[in-house]
């Protein structure tokens, strides 16, 4: 096993391949698993990123945004085949999220879900502070 900390190239993207990105994360990842009304629908699993360490390959042109509640959050789905692979959450708007269900096998070593409780979102995100994430 290499060093815990070091950043890997991880690449993902949607179902039918119109939007691919890559985000440089560590090999072993600890992902949310928040409860919010969008989330649990779409049992999104957030690799949250600074901007720096994501780069959108293809697909731009394939993307639709949706807004609601307070409008920060950038929910980016591919218009083809409406997965979300990543978008820009509430919680860090100046980084990304990217849904680990969307990452290809074979860079990723392994994988802790932690519960984030985005129904109560104000104390969800203390709470996770908390934990030093």
């Amino acid at each position: 096993m290499g060093n815990p900390g070091a950043l890997v190239m991880h690449r993902g993207g949607c179902h039918c391949g119109r939007v691919r990105f890559e985000v440089r994360a560590p090999a072993a990842l600890e992902v949310a698993d928040c409860n919010c009304s969008i989330c649990a629908k779409a049992g999104y699993l957030h690799l949250i990123v600074p901007a720096d360490r994501f780069t959108l390959l293809s697909g731009r042109d394939a993307l639709t945004t949706y807004t609601f509640n307070t409008g920060v959050a950038k929910h980016h789905f591919c218009a083809t085949c409406g997965v979300k692979s990543f978008y820009v959450p509430r919680s860090h708007p100046d980084g990304v999220s990217i849904n680990a269900r969307c990452l290809d096998a074979g860079t990723i070593e392994s994988l802790t879900v932690v519960p984030f409780d985005g129904r109560d979102w104000e104390r969800g995100r203390a709470a996770w502070g908390e934990r030093g994430a």
